[in-house]
């Protein structure tokens, strides 16, 4: 597992895109401004669309890792029941 939990910033996205649809709100990955863990709703959409492994072929496997961590604690924290991966 890396170190540093900074997810590298992916070339094929605009984070300025996903600021502007979800606004100032967390997300399991910040650098690229995807997967926002803000609402339960959006906790349960990010955790789906992480586990598509066409959306988690376009990270390395460690901020695949970082990315699921994020989520699993967002959803502790809002009380949202996910299946483990």
């Amino acid at each position: 597992m890396k170190k540093n939990p900074d997810i590298e910033r992916r070339d094929d996205v605009r984070p300025s895109e996903g600021e502007h649809k979800y606004g100032d709100v967390p997300f399991a990955d910040p650098v690229n401004k995807k997967y926002p863990i803000d609402t339960p709703d959006h906790v349960r959409a990010a955790w789906s669309y992480i586990n598509h492994k066409d959306n988690a072929a376009r990270y390395d496997a460690d901020d695949v890792q970082i990315i699921k961590d994020r989520i699993k604690q967002a959803a502790r924290q809002q009380g949202v029941q996910i299946q483990s991966d």
